[in-house]
């Protein structure tokens, strides 16, 4: 664990209970006088921390000071993604996130099951213990789009990941990109991209969604 995410780190002293005073001091074993590291996940800062009393239930930490400390991917990528069953969502994000991408933006696309609803509690959990895990600096940003011509609207530059014999995806040239769901996007959808939007793999080979979603982000990022 690269650090410790506490809401309300940045003030003077800290009251730790619950599972964070569990794991620090029952899993890892943490002493009085050792030092942690804690973030709140807004400002960019690294806090360093003296623990300074351990009981049963609560430890306090003193602050000693801080430093700005930001860590993440070195360009923006914002990937619409037509939704698909959570819990292959699940399985997938934590790496997404470990790559470092912006935004995710959930679509329901025409070919997404209406009965898949994202747990956005549920999801910034997961993206709480990845970026504690990375050292993730930056939270990144969850949304939900209730149809490809919305998302569009707002986000007009976006390209989409589709089958394309000549247009093959390339760093750098993508902000924004929209990944289809199980059985690809409908032909309506992909009219609403102009060709030269449209890019894709220089492979025979179809991925699933949560597949071509990694591949695009270690394409892009990496």
């Amino acid at each position: 664990m690269q650090y410790l995410y506490n809401e309300e780190a940045g003030r003077p002293q800290l009251i730790l209970e619950g599972d964070a005073h569990r794991y620090l001091f029952k899993v890892r074993r943490h002493k009085a006088d050792d030092i942690l590291y804690l973030r709140n996940l807004k400002d960019g800062l690294l806090y360093r921390y003296t623990v300074t009393h351990i009981d049963k239930r609560s430890a306090i930490l003193a602050l000693q000071e801080s430093s700005l400390l930001e860590v993440k991917a070195s360009k923006p990528l914002h990937i619409g993604w037509c939704v698909i069953d959570p819990k292959n969502i699940e399985k997938v994000l934590p790496s997404l996130n470990e790559m470092g991408v912006e935004k995710i933006t959930f679509i329901y696309c025409k070919r997404s099951q209406k009965s898949f609803k994202p747990d956005f509690k549920r999801l910034e959990k997961i993206l709480l213990n990845s970026s504690q895990q990375s050292g993730r600096s930056v939270m990144m940003q969850l949304e939900l789009a209730e149809d490809l011509e919305s998302f569009l609207k707002e986000y007009p530059q976006s390209k989409m990941l589709n089958f394309s014999e000549n247009n093959f995806i390339s760093e750098g040239e993508v902000e924004t990109i929209v990944i289809g769901c199980e059985g690809g996007f409908h032909e309506g959808e992909v009219a609403l991209f102009a060709p030269e939007n449209i890019v894709g793999f220089d492979t025979p080979l179809i991925l699933k969604s949560e597949s071509a979603v990694c591949a695009v982000a270690s394409k892009l990022l990496l």
